[in-house]
């Protein structure tokens, strides 16, 4: 390989960790978003012979990871959380309904999709749009509407430069990003607290959670949570709402998770834990990824991703712990 190949293909990789970023929020799937950008980096390397530099590299790789992002879409699916699907279910009435994979909106480690950036505002921007809660309405929109309010909202392109990226007017794009906003705002996420840093009051609530959760203190960990705090369990279509409902679960069929231990990572712009359950034959074994959404200085949400032998390893979570 010559050595202009391997400086190209350099270049092309330092685009890597924000494309992945634009894919996750197009697709809501972290293994798909990773998939599309391999796709765009392998039609990019094999197309670079006719890459004639009328447009920034960077423009050149995004109208490639769009087209990807929008053959993965035609096929209709659209991810969702489970409060997207169903309503609150009062847990003297909870059953466990397991949907397929392909229905769950995914998490995803800060690490692969938000780049390192100076600007403090620009972070933050970063952060919000990948909060579950934001990624999940963005599933609401058609694909183009997608591309465009991600592009110019999320990344600040001008209007001519997305009209040119999906070879079309400047005028079809402003329409799409009204018409985008519209359905937004309809589906409006509620606000959560910044979290990175936390500051020392959030880590202060996040060491009493630990706290609450390990010693299954039910009358701590409601002080904590918001009176309308929720509680999901992909791939599971239930979910739960309020003090009562939570606690009567974990207090049920959640007791099993009795004496579990929190390993803290990051997860969608959130505090997360790494949840682990204790193993009859000794130390802790995976259960959980446990996604949190703080607001007001209180836990407003919690999202038990149970698919472990998927989430672990791609959030280089020990295996096992030891007791």
């Amino acid at each position: 390989m010559s050595d202009t190949v391997v400086a190209t293909t350099e270049e092309l990789d330092k685009y890597r960790r924000e494309l992945t970023g634009y894919c996750y929020r197009m697709l809501g799937s972290s293994f798909e978003a990773e998939d599309a950008v391999q796709d765009t980096m392998v039609r990019a390397w094999k197309a670079l012979g006719s890459f004639e530099g009328r447009s920034s590299l960077r423009s050149w790789l995004y109208r490639i990871a769009t087209n990807v992002c929008l053959d993965a879409l035609n096929a209709g699916n659209r991810r969702a959380r489970p409060m997207d699907l169903t309503s609150p279910t009062p847990v003297d009435r909870a059953q466990l309904v397991k949907q397929p994979e392909i229905t769950w909106l995914e998490p995803v480690p800060d690490g692969r999709v938000l780049p390192s950036v100076a600007d403090p505002a620009e972070a933050a921007v970063s952060r919000e749009t990948v909060r579950l809660a934001f990624v999940a309405a963005l599933q609401h929109l058609p694909p183009k509407q997608r591309a465009v309010l991600i592009l110019r909202e999320v990344l600040a392109w001008r209007a001519s430069e997305v009209a040119e990226l999906l070879d079309t007017s400047v005028a079809s794009v402003n329409s799409a990003l009204q018409r985008a906003r519209a359905t937004l705002a309809e589906q409006a996420p509620a606000a959560s607290d910044p979290a990175d840093p936390l500051d020392e009051e959030q880590k202060a609530l996040l060491e009493r959670y630990v706290a609450a959760f390990e010693g299954y203190d039910m009358k701590a960990l409601t002080a904590l949570l918001h009176e309308d705090a929720t509680m999901s369990m992909p791939p599971y279509d239930l979910w739960l709402q309020g003090h009562e409902n939570i606690v009567g679960w974990m207090l049920g069929v959640g007791d099993v998770c009795r004496g579990s231990k929190l390993v803290p990572t990051v997860a969608n712009g959130s505090p997360a834990f790494a949840h682990y359950h204790p193993d009859p034959e000794g130390g802790y074994s995976p259960w959980a990824l446990i996604v949190l959404e703080l607001r007001d200085g209180k836990v407003a949400g919690m999202d038990f991703f149970l698919d472990t032998p998927r989430w672990f390893p791609l959030f280089d979570l020990p295996a096992r712990l030891e007791a």
